[in-house]
């Protein structure tokens, strides 16, 4: 299986190279990013051991498709898109949290309301819901934005503003923001016959001091989809639900035995098991964009990438 888990290019005017869970970014001269969306599948803030085939390009693509989608309400990093699996934009200093909107009681949350928890990041959540009710209005949940290795951890508004991680100015517009991409993705799915159920989105600074969207963006490795039709009749059945998300990887991981705690081993992923993973992805990208996947050539995929991004360079 041909996949891309890890890069070590040298473009002209590298300065440095940061590499994330999934996306490895290359800080060209202080002035551009070129961000390269890998294989890598994270889980549990745990990497993998073997990456999943058109992955990378599956995320890149639907996140710049909804970048596209979305400036007009929220301006974003983004530049170009020299290579299936590469966006290139403006170099931004990321605010350190990542603002989670949850519309629905599912993942993360429902794990911890299932715990008895009624407080979440400092928004109090009602008593008698059950998992993918939906909430009464879309609630912000905040992450701490985690160096590599470490896990987001949930944090309030008030502890976000009291340690002075964000100032109040720029936290209100991170809200305002988060609220109006949340709406869009919202209707966008809508159209798709799919319920945006929750999403993170995270931002950063310009040199001239203008904040924008970077990263990704209604991705399924940074959103959770139900599919709309059924919702309410499995919701009144206490059914699962049927979903367009990483959520079926959490729950395979858990079911074998793994969460990311300590001392837990990550299990085995067969070729089979990993085929079968691409293959939701795929699914998840037509779903959620309404077009059919091109594959791209995966046949020398580091080179392809290389020399996509030098011609972009060079131009």
């Amino acid at each position: 299986m041909n996949t891309i888990t890890t890069t070590d290019f040298q473009f002209p005017n590298q300065k440095s190279v940061y590499r994330g869970k999934v996306r490895e970014v290359y800080n060209i001269n202080d002035e551009l990013l070129v961000m390269i969306a890998t294989d890598r599948l994270s889980a549990f803030d745990v990497v993998m051991p073997k990456g999943i085939p058109y992955k990378g390009q599956i995320l890149n693509q639907i996140a710049t498709r909804f970048m596209q989608l979305t400036e007009d309400i929220v301006p974003n990093w983004l530049i170009a898109t020299p290579d299936p699996n590469v966006a290139v934009g403006h170099l931004c200093e990321p605010f350190k949290v990542e603002m989670v909107i949850r519309g629905y009681l599912a993942g993360h949350a429902a794990r911890e309301y299932a715990a008895g928890k009624r407080t979440l990041c400092g928004v109090t959540l009602a008593e008698g819901l059950k998992e993918n009710d939906k909430l009464p209005e879309p609630i912000i949940t905040p992450t701490t934005k985690a160096d590599n290795g470490s896990h987001d951890e949930d944090i309030s508004r008030e502890a976000i503003l009291s340690n002075g991680i964000v100032t109040k100015e720029d936290y209100l517009v991170l809200e305002k923001y988060t609220r109006a991409l949340y709406q869009r993705g919202t209707e966008i799915a809508a159209s798709r016959g799919l319920i945006l159920v929750d999403t993170k989105y995270e931002f950063g600074k310009t040199k001239d001091g203008k904040i924008v969207l970077i990263d990704e963006i209604h991705t399924p490795d940074s959103s959770r989809y139900f599919y709309a039709d059924g919702y309410q009749e499995r919701q009144e059945k206490g059914e699962e639900q049927k979903q367009l998300s990483k959520e079926f990887v959490r729950r395979w991981l858990i079911e074998n035995g793994f969460q990311g705690k300590e001392g837990q081993v990550i299990p085995n992923m067969t070729d089979e098991y990993i085929g079968t993973v691409s293959e939701r992805y795929i699914e998840l990208f037509e779903n959620i964009i309404g077009d059919k996947f091109v594959k791209a050539d995966i046949s020398d995929i580091h080179k392809r990438i290389e020399n996509n991004v030098l011609q972009f360079l060079i131009k």
